[in-house]
């Protein structure tokens, strides 16, 4: 197992993409800490799933868009487990809105939670990585990071500011054995684009199929779960500030 005896915390990981990681890192050995904002059915089930299978996982409950509450997580993750080792940034919210339609709120809501929320959780563990020697950070970004989408301004904005951001706190931090890097996703089947999928989107989906050299719509979230532990190993201890992209082709194209 590549990640026995370490701890991770992985945000937004009741459901999709952060659930996959969290079942994968405990069936890699760490014990997980399953960050969630309200849904406690989600949370609960995914801590069954994993303790049913051996592994080791715990539910915090808290708002990673706000400092307060992002403060309030850490402090209490690490009083419970000891120690953080690895950070997953993966709590997002996803509104397909046009320009003319996107209000401030909307605009805040997206750069709070997917930006804002992942700089200070860097920021707050911060002091903890250099009392134990490092630590390893993993940024949930996404191919409307990596590229652009219309109808979406405020999720493009938040998801290339994760890109680079990412560059910027591996840049001052790959030097304290930190290491920081993204994963963008392509289209990976989630709650947050259930509205795009399903009855209904049938040409629409059609549609994906043509954006990608493998035929495939949109990805199973298990297909995160590879590179996410390899970011979080040693094997990638000389790795810093990249995007590794996993789209099932999307961006070759």
């Amino acid at each position: 197992m590549r990640l026995e005896g370490k701890n991770a915390i992985v945000t937004g990981s009741s459901v999709g993409i952060g659930a996959a990681i969290a079942k994968r890192y405990a069936a890699e050995g760490a014990q997980v800490a399953i960050n969630y904002k309200s849904n406690d059915d989600g949370a609960n089930a995914i801590i069954k799933e994993i303790t049913d299978a051996g592994g080791k996982a715990k539910a915090f409950k808290g708002d990673v868009s706000t400092v307060p509450g992002i403060e309030k997580l850490i402090g209490e993750v690490i009083e419970d487990f000891g120690r953080v080792d690895i950070i997953v940034n993966n709590a997002g919210v996803f509104r397909t809105v046009p320009v003319m339609e996107t209000t401030e709120e909307i605009w805040d809501e997206q750069l709070d939670l997917n930006l804002k929320g992942y700089f200070f959780m860097v920021k707050t563990l911060l002091p903890h990585f250099r009392e134990n020697g490092g630590g390893k950070v993993v940024n949930i970004s996404s191919i409307a990071g990596t590229g652009a989408f219309p109808n979406c301004p405020g999720y493009c904005a938040s998801k290339g500011g994760v890109v680079n951001m990412t560059r910027a706190l591996a840049a001052e931090l790959g030097k304290e054995k930190i290491n920081v890097n993204s994963i963008a996703p392509g289209n990976v089947a989630t709650p947050l684009n259930a509205h795009l999928r399903g009855p209904g989107n049938e040409e629409y989906m059609e549609l994906m199929k043509t954006f990608t050299p493998t035929g495939i719509d949109f990805i199973d979230p298990d297909d995160m779960t590879g590179t996410a532990v390899f970011l979080a190993t040693e094997d990638s201890r000389m790795i810093h500030g990249e995007t590794i992209i996993v789209d099932a082709g999307w961006s070759v194209w």
